[in-house]
């Protein structure tokens, strides 16, 4: 515990935290990086709070959708 705020929480704030700042990019490929590592945050976060189904599930969906724009999107440029 840090700050009397748990682990837990932390990571919470952090994935809250790199979702904010990836919606501030004008860069759509930093964009979505930025929100990668928020959607896996979240996962983290999901699992953390003993399993919580839909934190993980749509952050994970979230995360599959950009890997998809950030790969097979650009190689059929």
């Amino acid at each position: 515990m840090f700050l009397n705020i748990s682990i837990t929480e932390w990571v919470g704030y952090l994935a809250s935290l790199a979702l904010i700042i990836s919606f501030m990019m004008k860069n759509l490929n930093t964009l979505r990086i930025i929100n990668s590592i928020g959607a896996v945050l979240f996962v983290v976060y999901g699992v953390m709070l003993a399993i919580s189904w839909p934190i993980i599930i749509t952050n994970a969906f979230i995360l599959l959708a950009n890997i998809y724009y950030l790969t097979f999107k650009r190689i059929k440029k």
